[in-house]
């Protein structure tokens, strides 16, 4: 380590003369240290000052530059060496540096860079904001026969594809078509799995999306789940995953989606479609999310509907009812609930029998599978009188969403299963259907749900309420007592942010609790003229005309 300190006294002498030839000898001195004990090495170049006169000799012209880049790469391994490389200057002169001609000074530039900013989003920032993501791209088009190049701007695109503020800046180039030319080549596992990794970040962006659609991404990652499809070897079920992984998420954007779907004949889609009926879990997965995404628009849900796809979703549900795969499970549960969105299809699919498919799943203990089963029936019911009052008979059902209304830990279960309660009554007005579901211990959970933090929730809680007391008032009678329902009703209309459909709505299950001694007595001890007599001048007309209603009711009954 003596001949160390000796050389380093030297380099700060050449660094001033910038003789080429001793100033060379020194720095192959310090890479040939580095190599040996790269930490002790680091330690004495720090502390003989010596970053800072390495700022001065990262130029164009010196021959030695790859050198000293390739140096400050070392160095900056250690990660108590990278704030001082930021405090000596380093960055500028080296960003500089990515413009040149040369394929070793690139190289080494880019290694020094992406050492420096290794897992510092601030220093990252820093790169993007000097213009860096359009130079590297630019540079991965010039040299992509170069492999080692090539994957430093791949390390480099991985980095900084993490950051929300790359985002724009990669879709002003032409990143999608260079990666797409990049990832045709590639035969190797490892390289493509590389490329993967700059994709999935990327193509989170909806802009980027469609670009890589456009180059034809989308035909690259087919081949590849057709090629690996059949194989049991390691590598290839990890490429088959990330590539139908990649898939679904280019399905996420709008315009990229419709792309594909090329209204139900595009290619892309048939092939989507042929997935689902595969032996493979992940194909089944990634088929079923396609389509969910595909459904995201009512167009392609009506043409979906019309040309067969409810039956093979309820195909591959049948084959997933017994142990079945959860994830697979949840994709098709979420592909159906989106193509019941359009009222035309909601007939359809229930004389489809999808009904009697999602219902296999009720014994399941997965929240995610319980939330989209509860969705995927709520939207079946919508406005569809005859199956709303078929499922509202349902003892089974209604024990079940009784029990998961007290899902505390899963909000999403908890919410859905009260508003398919509620959606059950709505849409049947059936007298059969309410005293299932008081008989089931419902109604303490409607009387909760009005109190919900969201407007559509309550609203739909206090509906419901409404034609519980309008049908079945001496059966619930208890129960909407013991849930204290007056008391909440009074809460609501005297709390000023309360919504005005909700004010509304609590009016009118007021008038018709009346009906009912032991409710009307309790609203007389609660005072509820004052209350109403107030929202009389409310500036919401239908408010205000209520209030009248409810005043003239109250008084007389009174």
């Amino acid at each position: 380590m003596d001949n160390l300190s000796e050389t380093l006294k030297k380099l700060k002498i050449t660094a001033v003369d910038k003789t080429e030839d001793s100033l060379d000898g020194c720095l192959d001195c310090l890479l040939q240290a580095l190599a040996q004990n790269n930490t002790e090495t680091s330690e004495k170049i720090q502390g003989g000052g010596i970053l800072q006169l390495f700022a001065s000799l990262l130029t164009p012209q010196s021959s030695c530059t790859a050198k000293v880049a390739n140096i400050i790469a070392e160095v900056a391994k250690n990660e108590f060496m990278r704030t001082p490389c930021v405090d000596a200057r380093l960055i500028p002169p080296l960003v500089q540096l990515l413009n040149s001609k040369d394929q070793e000074v690139l190289l080494q530039t880019g290694r020094a860079l992406g050492n420096i900013c290794y897992d510092s989003h601030s220093l990252q920032a820093q790169l993007i904001n000097m213009g860096v993501i359009p130079t590297l791209v630019k540079l991965l088009g010039i040299h992509y026969h170069n492999a080692a190049l090539t994957e430093m701007c791949l390390v480099a695109f991985g980095n900084l594809a993490e950051l929300e503020s790359s985002k724009e800046q990669f879709a002003s180039t032409n990143i999608a078509e260079e990666l797409v030319k990049l990832f045709k080549k590639q035969i190797e596992h490892d390289k493509r799995e590389m490329i993967f990794e700059v994709l999935a970040p990327l193509a989170e962006n909806d802009a980027i999306k469609l670009q890589l659609v456009e180059a034809g991404l989308v035909e690259c990652l087919l081949e590849i789940v057709q090629q690996k499809v059949d194989s049991d070897k390691e590598d290839d079920i990890a490429e088959l995953k990330t590539a139908s992984d990649l898939m679904v998420l280019l399905l996420l954007g709008d315009e990229s989606m419709q792309k594909l779907f090329e209204g139900g004949k595009g290619s892309v889609f048939q092939r989507v479609l042929s997935w689902i009926p595969s032996n493979n879990h992940q194909l089944q997965l990634a088929g079923a999310l396609a389509i969910a995404n595909f459904a995201r628009n009512d167009g392609n849900c009506i043409h979906m509907v019309d040309n067969g796809i409810v039956e093979k979703l309820m195909d591959l549900l049948d084959r997933h009812v017994e142990d079945g795969n959860v994830t697979v499970q949840h994709a098709a549960l979420s592909a159906l609930r989106n193509l019941a969105i359009p009222v035309v299809n909601k007939a359809k699919m229930l004389s489809a029998g999808v009904t009697e498919t999602v219902l296999k799943f009720l014994k399941s203990e997965m929240p995610p599978v319980q939330f989209k089963l509860l969705g995927t029936l709520r939207m079946l019911i919508d406005a569809q009188a005859e199956a709303a009052e078929q499922l509202g008979k349902n003892a089974k059902l209604v024990e079940r969403l009784v029990e998961w209304c007290e899902a505390k830990d899963h909000a999403g279960v908890m919410g859905e299963s009260n508003r398919l309660l509620s959606a059950l009554i709505r849409h049947s007005k059936s007298k059969d259907v309410i005293k299932t579901i008081i008989q089931s211990g419902g109604i303490k959970h409607l009387v909760t749900m009005a109190t919900s933090e969201h407007v559509i929730m309550q609203n739909e809680a206090l509906v419901a309420l409404a034609l519980i007391a309008a049908l079945e008032l001496g059966t619930a009678e208890k129960d909407l007592e013991s849930a204290k329902l007056v008391q909440i009703l009074h809460r609501l209309l005297a709390d000023e942010r309360s919504a005005p459909e909700i004010k509304y709505n609590s009016m009118v299950l007021i008038c018709a609790l009346m009906g009912s001694e032991s409710l009307h007595k309790e609203v007389q001890d609660l005072a509820f003229l004052d209350v109403v007599s107030k929202l009389r001048s409310h500036e919401n007309k239908s408010v205000a005309q209520q209030a009248s209603l409810t005043e003239q009711r109250l008084t007389v009954e009174s």
